[in-house]
């Protein structure tokens, strides 16, 4: 059995429509583009730190280790003033 949300089941084009020009009636046709840009920025923004994930996840652990290394070999090469 498919389940398919309450809300979205069962509503038809006319359905939509109804509900496309309450939207309009309360925002104004001026704010709607700008609703529209707050979301599509946070969308890409998901999708950025999505990517991040995945390339963080996907990066070898040889690499972090060298760069650890590395790290910690610069620290004990320079002198530390007191």
């Amino acid at each position: 059995m498919t389940y398919i949300p309450l809300f979205i089941g069962n509503i038809r084009g006319w359905e939509w429509l109804v509900i496309l020009l309450v939207v309009l009636l309360l925002f104004g046709g001026k704010k709607i583009p700008e609703l529209m840009r707050g979301v599509g920025k946070g969308v890409r923004g998901f999708k950025e730190g999505l990517h991040d994930v995945k390339e963080e996840i996907n990066r070898p652990v040889d690499a972090e280790s060298s760069k650890a290394d590395d790290s910690k070999a610069d620290s004990a090469s320079t002198p530390e003033s007191k």
